[in-house]
């Protein structure tokens, strides 16, 4: 069976994410955000101490976006991967690596020096200037999410999990306000999603079974 190792609301949701739209068995092994400092245990599962790492047999992997291709592309009965003689597969590659190198990316500045460094080394203007370069970036979704409702091969693939998951994170830290119309009403379509709803009630039922908060983690401390 597939291990998932996952914080709440983290990068590993991608994969928790998807995993629901697969409608594969998985088991979900929470920690508190961050595993590397409250859980030493946790550097011999991932020596990085990050979320996520999954296990499928003698895989292991620990990249969010990747976990998704390999997900996709290992159940494509489900029809959330793109194949390599799909017109749309550099897109689906491009968006599905898209959601993390280039949407998550700048949101971890914000969180870091809005929330998660000591007051003193905090910095508005940094959380100012990597806000607009995230929301800069959206400017690639709105022009393709006016024409379709998602983002590749005219429906919901992998692509669209590792792009929401960055939206999802937009909305914990507020940027989900400043969303343009286009870009708003997709993520609603992602958050309307059964495998999405799912994937929130596995994380928080795990965490409360498990004895780990159930708040997101960017929002704790």
């Amino acid at each position: 069976m597939i291990t998932l190792h996952h914080c709440v609301s983290a990068r590993s949701f991608r994969p928790l994410w998807l995993l629901e739209e697969l409608g594969t068995p998985y088991e979900l092994v929470m920690h508190a955000f961050p595993p590397r400092v409250r859980d030493e245990s946790f550097l011999k599962i991932n020596p990085l101490g990050t979320v996520p790492a999954l296990f499928d047999g003698e895989v292991a992997m620990t990249e969010s976006a990747a976990i998704c291709q390999y997900l996709a592309g290992r159940y494509p009965e489900a029809g959330l991967a793109v194949g390599q003689d799909d017109p749309a597969y550099g897109d689906y590659l491009n968006f599905l690596h898209f959601g993390e190198a280039t949407l998550t990316f700048p949101q971890t500045l914000v969180l870091r020096y809005g929330r998660f460094e000591p007051e003193q080394r905090q910095s508005p203007q940094v959380v100012e200037d990597y806000s607009r370069w995230f929301l800069s970036r959206l400017r690639t979704l709105e022009p393709r999410l006016k024409r379709d409702a998602f983002i590749c091969a005219g429906r919901f693939t992998a692509a669209d999990v590792s792009v929401g998951y960055a939206l999802l994170l937009a909305s914990h830290i507020g940027l989900d306000e400043r969303f343009k119309p286009a870009v708003a009403d997709y993520w609603q379509r992602l958050q309307a999603r059964e495998a999405f709803a799912r994937a929130k009630s596995a994380e928080r039922e795990a965490a409360l079974a498990q004895g780990v908060s159930p708040k997101a983690s960017m929002e704790e401390g």
